[in-house]
């Protein structure tokens, strides 16, 4: 296998994980502080291979989401191809952020999108959803520094660019 198929593979292996982190089920007060797995994770290849992993990787990445959340089809979509635009054409500056800056973009990144996808459930969803899933922002940014060094460690173990 080449180091394309490797990589690939990696990027696939990493977004599934967080997809089993999304759809864990936690207690009901625990929900809204969940961090947002794969916005996070799509967020970090986007930073680390930005040449491979852009928009079009956040839209089908979302519509999934989109079909394990049982939403309206796209509003994730929209939402993760805003992270992955954002992400990407910024990805020069952010990269030199140390960690605790990079932590704070992410989150107000995060944040967008917590704050995109709330608005949506609650113009068009049928269970309106309160201001507290704002919350999961908090939590994401915090994991941020964590996650990056692992991804990290994994993209150079398979020698990804």
């Amino acid at each position: 296998m080449g180091k394309r198929q490797t990589g690939i593979w990696a990027v696939v292996f990493t977004l599934v994980v967080a997809f089993m982190l999304t759809i864990m089920p936690l207690p009901e007060w625990a929900v809204a502080w969940r961090p947002a797995w794969v916005a996070l994770v799509l967020g970090y290849w986007c930073l680390a291979l930005p040449q491979s992993v852009g928009v079009l990787t956040g839209w089908i990445v979302g519509l999934f989401l989109d079909v394990v959340n049982g939403s309206l089809l796209g509003q994730h979509a929209l939402g993760l191809a805003f992270v992955a635009y954002f992400i990407a054409l910024n990805h020069r500056q952010i990269r030199v952020f140390p960690l605790t800056r990079q932590s704070l973009v992410i989150g107000s990144v995060i944040f967008a999108y917590t704050l995109y996808t709330l608005i949506i459930y609650n113009l068009l969803g049928s269970k309106p959803y309160g201001y507290h899933h704002l919350a999961s922002a908090l939590p994401s940014a915090l994991i941020w520094p964590w996650l990056f060094v692992v991804l990290r460690d994994l993209r150079r173990k398979f020698n990804l660019a």
